[in-house]
Formats: C-alpha cells, structure tokens, sequence
C-alpha cells in the first residue's frame, strides 16, 4: 500500500477511493497534527539552548550534548515545516478540485434542466405564437381606437363658411352699436332761459366806474 493510501485509509485495489471531501479532512487533521509537533520542537529546543547556556562554563560535556540535540530538533522542525507547505498545498489543490466538481456537477443539473423545458418547444411554434400576440395587440389597438373616437363629431366642418358666419356676427354687433349711438340726436337740449340776468348791485357798478376813471386818468397823464 502506497503512503498517501495509507494516509487516507484506503484499501486494495478492489477498493474505492477515498472522495474529496474525505481527503481534504484527512489533510486537515496531518496539518494540526504537525503544528502541535512543531510547537512541540521549538519547546524542546528553547529549553536545550537554555541548558547549553547554564553549562556552557562548568559543564562543556552537557553543554555539547544539549546542543547536539537541539540540532536533531531544529532538523525535525525544518523536515516539518517542509512537509506542512506541501499538505497545504495539496489540500488546495483538492478544494479547488472539490469546487470544479461541484460547479460542473451544478452546471450539468441546469443543462438537463433547460433541455427538459425546451423539449416541448419548437421555434416555428414560437414564432407563431408571438405572431399572433402581435396581431391581437394590434387588434385591441384599433378597438380602443373606435371606442375612444366621438360619436356624431366625425363631419369636419368647412373653415370658409365658419369665417363667414363669425364675420356676419361681428357686422351686426357693429350695426347694433351705430344705432345706439345714432339715437341720441333725437334727445331735447335744454331751452335758453327766457328770464333777464339780474342787474349788477349798485355798490358794485359805482366802484367799476371809479375804476374806469382812474385809468383813463393813467393814460392823460402817461400822454
């Protein structure tokens, strides 16, 4: 059996594949699995460099053997680390994989789902069909045309006759208000007063006769 067989479960050759989704969870639960590792190492290292560091002066031995360690670990951690970004690339590449299959899964669905609505359908039918809608709407058209139209006003009347009668109108308004007017020759004036106008009172007289004797007085001596 082959590693990633192993991985995922699967069987002999007689067996079924694992599907997508199935290995995309496998995947998952590799990657925790090896970043607790990796938290794991770097503890392990942090605390030998630690130890080197306290033995560095009085016990070179155990100094040494701590960083050795260190070392297999930090090689561990690399070796991880390596294996991490290629799970994460392969889990990718299933998801993206994963999303194909559904979105052509779906798409499969919508063309036997159009083909099943079209199966009853025929073009020339269609054709036909919106034909017909457009003479009808053409139909109702014209009906609300009829109905909308006037009864009884559809004469059209003479323009010239029109003007002749509006002018005869207008010429006998004109007449009317010449006769009015010509009437009023006939209403008696006022008759002259046959009365004399009253005489001047003689205070009045006798002071405009002074009058006219002081300016013919003016013009004797002006002379």
């Amino acid at each position: 059996m082959s590693v990633f067989g192993k991985l995922f479960g699967g069987g002999g050759k007689g067996g079924k594949g694992p599907s997508p989704q199935e290995a995309v969870q496998k995947l998952r639960e590799t990657e925790e699995m090896l970043t607790k590792k990796q938290e794991y190492l770097e503890q392990k290292i942090n605390a030998e460099l630690i130890t080197a560091k306290k033995n560095g002066t009085k016990n070179k031995r155990a100094a040494l053997q701590a960083l050795k360690r260190k070392k297999r670990y930090e090689k561990q951690l690399a070796q991880i680390d390596g294996t991490l970004s290629t799970i994460e690339f392969q889990r990718e590449a299933l998801e993206n994989a994963n999303t194909n299959t559904e979105v052509l899964k779906n798409m499969g669905f919508a063309a036997k789902a159009m083909k099943t609505a079209h199966e009853n359908m025929d073009i020339d039918k269609v054709d036909d069909l919106m034909q017909d809608i457009t003479e009808q709407q053409e139909l109702a058209q014209e009906i609300s045309d009829a109905i909308s139209r006037p009864v009884g006003f559809g004469e059209e009347c003479d323009e010239d006759e029109l003007l002749a009668e509006l002018e005869e109108l207008e010429q006998e308004e004109l007449d009317k208000n010449l006769l009015e007017i010509g009437g009023t020759e006939d209403v008696p004036l006022p008759s002259v007063p046959s009365n004399p106008l009253p005489k001047k009172p003689a205070a009045q007289k006798k002071r405009e006769e002074e009058d006219e004797d002081d300016m013919e007085e003016l013009k004797a001596w002006a002379m």
